[in-house]
């Protein structure tokens, strides 16, 4: 299965029965598959939209792990902030072919503009957009918002190499993305993610229903930095951040800071 879309596994039950393990933008389509085959979303922006009634307790063959991506936009602008002072114009930097990306970026851009900031989103459809989305953004924007989805996942690289040659700092969604040469993210630990799913996979395994079992949302969230970044953009990173990093990048390795 290709990493950039999504991935999906089936895990026998017993003859005739499966369980469903997804992950990003495939919770909604294999939710209209199936409404009796049990499902656990490893990572889903917002399970909460049409997918389940309520984090706590369900009737249903739902349960998982909620990002809550929404939640996290006033922190990212904030971080973004404080390593870009002079931040007047945003781009975001979104999907427009998938509901979640584009309600995520509706957020972002109702904050920044909350925020006093001028904000912006170019109309990417397809990886064939991404160039020509950074080309009309050149000269006029200060820093990016980027929402991470199945198409900007697979295009990762990409969107931060465009960054990079444009001179515009990135905020991400996770560490992988700074990996790739992003200047900073704040998001869950997508491992920690998928072993908690892998623990519920194990409780329906074992009889119990996924109605029974809470969707779960992370309860602590990761700052990467990437210094090489920082020093090719001309960005001196506020010492008060370097401290809280969980991961700093520099030279393509990672090193642990205090928590």
């Amino acid at each position: 299965m290709d990493r950039g879309r999504y991935y999906r596994c089936r895990v026998s039950l017993g003859r005739g029965k499966l369980l469903i393990v997804t992950y990003g933008a495939a919770a909604a389509a294999v939710k209209q598959a199936t409404t009796t085959i049990p499902i656990v979303l490893a990572v889903a922006s917002d399970p909460g939209g049409g997918l389940i009634a309520s984090l706590a307790r369900r009737d249903g063959n739902v349960t998982g792990i909620s990002i809550q991506q929404s939640e996290l936009i006033g922190k990212r602008l904030a971080l973004l902030r404080e390593v870009v002072p002079h931040l007047r114009r945003l781009v975001i930097v979104a999907n427009a072919g998938y509901a979640m990306p584009v309600l995520e970026a509706q957020e972002a851009k109702a904050t920044a503009q909350a925020l006093g900031l001028e904000a912006a989103r170019p109309e990417i459809w397809r990886s064939e957009d991404i160039t020509p989305a950074f080309e009309a953004i050149r000269g006029k924007a200060d820093a990016l918002y980027v929402i991470s989805d199945p198409l900007i996942a697979a295009n990762r690289t990409l969107v931060t190499t465009l960054a990079l040659s444009a001179r515009l700092p990135t905020m991400l969604s996770y560490g992988d993305y700074v990996a790739a040469g992003g200047l900073m993210s704040y998001g869950p630990n997508f491992a920690n993610l998928f072993r908690r799913a892998a623990d519920m996979v194990d409780k329906i395994l074992r009889g119990t229903k996924p109605g029974d079992i809470p969707v779960e949302q992370p309860g602590k969230f990761e700052l990467a930095i990437n210094l090489e970044t920082a020093k090719a953009l001309g960005i001196t990173v506020p010492v008060s951040l370097l401290a809280t990093a969980v991961t700093v990048r520099s030279n393509g390795l990672g090193s642990q800071a205090s928590e």
